[in-house]
């Protein structure tokens, strides 16, 4: 209900924009959401490892303390024969559109994410490996 009220404190020109934005299929919502990211620099993604990180600080100071890295980077080291399978497991295990996970597949060796939990980044490793890619965790 908060977008309710706050939709008449809006200029007429921002209300403008939102009506266009209502009547944007959401095929037409994700390309114009991709264009925004790529003009501004910006992402409109929730950062995900943020949760886990502030909820396991415990854990990552005893990982610490052990010597270990709490969380590692997931690179693609090699795409492999199979580009496309690659390209689809880049975008199902991170936030990235078809032309990032193309770009970031066209461009290995590049990380792929980092500041990743150990179990996350395994399963990672895992999809795109079973799909022909080599992956590094660092």
């Amino acid at each position: 209900m908060t977008e309710a009220t706050a939709a008449p404190e809006l200029s007429s020109k921002a209300q403008g924009i939102v009506q266009a934005v209502e009547s944007l299929t959401v095929l037409e919502l994700a390309a114009l959401v991709k264009a925004l990211e790529t003009k501004f620099g910006v992402t409109a993604a929730v950062p995900m490892a943020a949760g886990p990180a502030a909820g396991g600080t415990g854990g990552g100071a005893a990982a610490a303390a052990a010597g270990e890295k709490a969380t590692v980077e997931v690179v693609l080291a090699d795409v492999g024969a199979n580009k496309i399978p690659v390209i689809k497991e880049i975008r199902a295990g991170t936030n990235h559109g078809l032309k990032e996970a193309k770009d970031l597949v066209d461009s290995a060796p590049k990380p792929i994410k980092a500041g990743v939990p150990k179990d996350e980044a395994a399963t990672i490793k895992q999809k795109l490996e079973a799909v022909g890619a080599k992956v590094e965790l660092k």
